[in-house]
């Protein structure tokens, strides 16, 4: 979801969770068109002033167990290319810090290419295999990893992570380990975690004498506040949903579906499971207020939302911390839970996204390797981190000095922190599960334009679900 962000960053050691995307997201910017077998364009994005990073020597690296593991740490000899979607401060942070490498490792340096949007990363990097233009480093959802871990060309990377000195593969949260797992065999290092969360804006609750959200609101009270919070003219919304169809729109349904006991496939993942009460509750309270109430700003998958949060005409969000360092400093915002239905929870999403390493040659897949494992580490993490709002992706960064400005640049992010205990579900790690999202995508889309009522919509999309399935078995 996009991803981003996320964001995501999330998926805490205590809930299980796998996936991405975050969504995340609008951390992600819409789906770009359908991929060519051109390469992407390279980023332009340049930082306007590298932060004060020391560059660490190059990484320690045990020799492979495996034979189709990167191979061990030696001189660095080549440079790579690493795709990716992100925008705004996570591109502009992300050429900070691959300036600050390629200024250490002149022999070893990383090329940025944006690939037109983590929506799309999947469909990119999998037709760049056809035309054997494929990236040594990808970011990629990690909802996409089942797909990709059966590309020939991608890096095992089970005995690195387990076996490099210094890496410490237990540091990041158990949800991020799962995301870059597929059976036995590590595909990916972790790239954010995230999870969604009420962001509003203070100053347009006081002007209407509403009292704040709190962690215990209902769906009942965002909807009332919603209501009340939207001008008759058009000009000022109480929420913003992005509906362009994409894993954006389906990250947030899920959330509401998780919120009221349902489920989106059945627990052997061969049947579709959310044309249930909760799922029907779910597309209700978004048509009544899309449709019934007119209180919803339907974003068209360009990040229009943030723009208008921004300029006071749209007064909630549910988003995540990818977007708080996006946040005009004039904006007084507040972060809460999502709200909850009638005997419901306030459960969230989390989409841990990974990078996903891709052999060229030997010489590729060692910087590749010992590029992903200073990006990662905490030190350089936490740098992101404070640069972007993203939530830290290993445990440990939560003791160094550092993490203390992090929370004081983002204070909401504590309540993004906090979140992570109401994530219980996370999305199906299948190969069909982009097919799957699409189909519901296109259901909550026509409910919230107000083209299709919610149980038809629920019908259509589980004929199409169950289709997917059968087709896949």
């Amino acid at each position: 979801m996009p991803r981003s962000r996320l964001a995501q960053v999330v998926a805490a050691g205590v809930v299980l969770v796998v996936l991405a995307a975050c969504g995340s997201s609008s951390k992600k910017p819409a789906s770009p068109t359908a991929p060519g077998v051109q390469s992407p364009t390279a980023s332009s994005v340049q930082a306007s002033a590298a932060p004060s990073i020391q560059s660490p020597a190059t990484p320690s690296v045990q020799p492979p167990t495996s034979s189709s593991a990167a191979p061990a740490a030696e001189p660095l000899t080549a440079s790579i290319t690493m795709w990716h979607g992100y925008t705004d401060v996570e591109a502009k942070a992300l050429g900070t810090l691959v300036d600050t490498w390629n200024t250490a490792h002149p022999s070893g340096k990383v090329k940025l290419v944006f690939d037109g949007g983590n929506d799309g990363a999947l469909q990119k990097t999998t037709a760049a295999f056809v035309a054997g233009n494929y990236p040594d480093v990808a970011y990629e959802y990690g909802s996409s990893t089942n797909n990709l871990a059966k590309q020939p060309k991608l890096l095992d990377l089970t005995s690195l992570v387990n076996g490099t000195q210094g890496f410490n593969w237990t540091d990041f949260f158990p949800g991020e380990r799962l995301a870059a797992t597929v059976g036995d065999k590590v595909v990916g290092v972790p790239a954010l975690q995230d999870n969604l969360a009420l962001v509003y804006n203070k100053k347009l609750f006081a002007q209407a004498g509403i009292a704040p959200p709190t962690n215990d609101w209902s769906w009942q009270d965002f909807r009332d506040a919603a209501k009340k919070l939207t001008s008759s003219n058009g000009k000022q919304y109480g929420w913003a949903y992005v509906n362009d169809g994409s894993e954006d729109t389906v990250w947030r349904y899920l959330a509401m579906l998780w919120q009221g006991g349902g489920q989106l496939l059945s627990s052997d993942n061969k049947s579709a499971a959310f044309d249930s009460p909760a799922g029907l509750a779910a597309m209700q309270q978004l048509h009544d207020m899309a449709v019934v109430d007119h209180s919803v700003y339907l974003d068209s998958g360009n990040g229009d939302y943030l723009n208008l949060f921004n300029s006071g005409k749209i007064a909630m969000l549910w988003t995540g911390p990818w977007d708080l360092s996006s946040i005009n400093s004039d904006v007084q915002y507040g972060v809460t839970y999502l709200p909850a239905p009638p005997a419901g929870t306030h459960q969230t999403i989390s989409g841990p996204d990974v990078y996903m390493l891709f052999n060229h040659s030997k010489a590729a897949s060692n910087t590749a390797w010992q590029f992903v494992n200073w990006f990662t580490s905490p030190q350089i993490n936490l740098q992101f981190a404070v640069a972007t709002g993203d939530l830290p992706l290993r445990q440990s960064e939560t003791t160094l000095p550092d993490y203390q400005k992090f929370l004081t640049t983002y204070p909401g992010d504590k309540t993004f922190v906090d979140n992570l205990d109401n994530v219980k579900n996370a999305r199906p790690n299948i190969a069909s599960y982009p097919e799957i999202s699409a189909a519901l995508g296109q259901a909550v889309q026509a409910v919230l334009l107000g083209k299709s009522a919610p149980q038809a919509a629920l019908d259509a999309a589980k004929s199409q679900v169950e289709g997917i399935l059968a087709g896949s078995g």
